[in-house]
């Protein structure tokens, strides 16, 4: 089974590249400055390095979110047209689970957070059971010092805690949890398309894959465009 996958919820993208359960090759990008039609040149590079063409790909990953609006548009996007284009079977990834994988080995429960910008972040809380991810909650936006506080109130339980918000709120998890406040290292804190590729390579053995054509981002929270039409609507503006 020979998998690519796209990973693109933050700033900091990745693709990967597994073949069964070896991961072949893994590249990091700005996408801040990557549009759509760059990340399709990162795919190529990619494939030109493992010697791989499009066509020896079995299937298709994309981490579906939550994450920044526009990283998942140029994601999902771009993994849809590679779809449509070849006929692989595509899994979609939701981008917490994504980052729960990147400590599969945790014995305590983990709570991913991403700054999701006005002063909130997206979180969610999973734990390893037998080889397999159990989420415990659904995604959702909250403040940090809410989830602090809401973690916190069980002492002496701790939370593996990984995620581009662990750095910025380290000081008010350490303050909420105390020695139950365990960070995960630098490396494994940022979304990973590997543990992406890895969760898309199990859900295609229990059969598990997205209709293309269905496939859309996971925001959990609307987009501000969203927001202003609310709004025009809302004073008797609808346009």
């Amino acid at each position: 089974m020979r998998l690519l996958a796209v990973e693109t919820s933050t700033l900091t993208g990745a693709l990967a590249l597994l073949d069964g359960e070896t991961l072949i090759a893994e590249s990091r990008f700005n996408v801040a400055v990557t549009h759509g039609e760059r990340l399709l040149v990162a795919v190529d590079a990619l494939l030109a390095g493992a010697r791989w063409r499009v066509a020896d790909l079995d299937a298709l990953a994309v981490a579906v979110g939550p994450g920044s609006f526009t990283g998942l548009r140029i994601g999902v996007s771009t993994v849809k047209g590679l779809a449509f284009a070849t006929g692989k079977p595509v899994v979609a990834v939701p981008t917490l689970d994504g980052l729960a994988w990147n400590v599969p080995f945790a014995a305590r429960p983990v709570c991913p957070i991403l700054d999701a910008k006005k002063g909130e972040v997206y979180t969610a809380l999973f734990l390893t059971q037998g080889g397999r991810l159990e989420r415990l909650t659904p995604d959702r936006a909250v403040a940090p010092r809410a989830l602090a506080e809401e973690l916190g109130r069980d002492p002496g339980a701790p939370v593996v805690f990984v995620g581009d918000g662990v750095a910025p709120h380290a000081a008010l998890l350490r303050d909420a949890l105390g020695a139950g406040a365990w960070l995960a290292p630098p490396g494994c804190r940022l979304p990973s398309a590997a543990s992406v590729a890895d969760l898309a390579r199990r859900a295609l053995a229990r059969g598990e894959a997205a209709d293309p054509a269905s496939l859309v981002p996971r925001y959990v929270r609307p987009s501000e465009a969203e927001l202003v039409r609310e709004r025009r609507q809302h004073v008797g503006h609808p346009n």
